[in-house]
């Protein structure tokens, strides 16, 4: 029996928008006709002398609507967020991202992509783009969708055009860049300071990360990249 209750009041928070709407769907025409005061037989269905239905104090149907609320919000965001979901993928490259979308939108995960390829002028560029801040600031679903490709771009951590010899870096809400440095371009990370260290005759790109070079079957006729490295650092709070 008990729990039926739970149940029966989420059926109550979710059918009545208001407190008021609640109590007067408990209210009879009876109830109005001898009292001749709304407001009065309100009081009453909350003290649990009127109404047939469950009794249920302000606080606690208040409670409970946020509750269902937050509850349908988080629901509603997961099944936004998971761009991936649903999706065919055959392409290395995307299955790689798509492993990773769920931590980098929790923040547990913040990855870095190298990406070297031609864009749509047929001009070779390179960059390292921030993942976390992609996603948050564009949709990915056209991408896992095969329907874009993603490429790095001037306003992304890093961007390089090898034809017009444009440099650009910039730093997002994830990672500071230090580019000048003897060690060559490195990554700070906001989040724990680490810094991760993009250069690929390292043993080890840093503390809690880890490289992988994706690798394109030539056979297969999933879009290729010239050259796609992924940068993973899982990011922990500072105690």
């Amino acid at each position: 029996m008990e729990e039926e209750v739970p149940s029966g009041s989420d059926n109550i928070v979710t059918e009545f928008n208001t407190y008021e709407e609640f109590l007067n769907s408990q209210i009879t025409s009876l109830d109005l006709f001898y009292l001749e005061d709304e407001e009065l037989a309100r009081q009453l269905v909350e003290l649990g002398y009127r109404g047939s239905g469950e009794v249920l104090k302000r606080e606690e149907f208040e409670a409970r609507k946020a509750a269902a609320e937050a509850s349908r919000l988080s629901k509603r965001s997961q099944q936004k967020t998971l761009a991936h979901s649903g999706k065919d993928l055959r392409n290395p490259f995307l299955k790689a991202l798509a492993s990773k979308e769920e931590a980098n939108r929790s923040g547990k995960m913040t990855t870095i992509i190298f990406i070297r390829d031609k864009n749509a002028r047929g001009q070779e560029i390179s960059g390292y783009i921030d993942y976390a801040h992609r996603m948050k600031t564009e949709d990915f679903e056209p991408y896992f969708a095969g329907k874009k490709r993603l490429l790095p771009r001037p306003s992304d951590l890093s961007f390089y055009n090898w034809e017009t010899q444009t440099s650009t870096s910039n730093p997002t809400p994830n990672y500071q860049v230090i580019a000048e440095n003897a060690s060559g371009l490195l990554f700070k990370n906001k989040r724990d300071r680490k810094i991760i260290n993009v250069d690929p005759k390292i043993a080890s790109p840093g503390d809690n990360s880890t490289r992988t070079v994706i690798t394109f079957d030539e056979d297969d006729e999933a879009p290729k990249y010239t050259q796609v490295v992924i940068y993973d650092h899982i990011t922990r709070r500072k105690t």
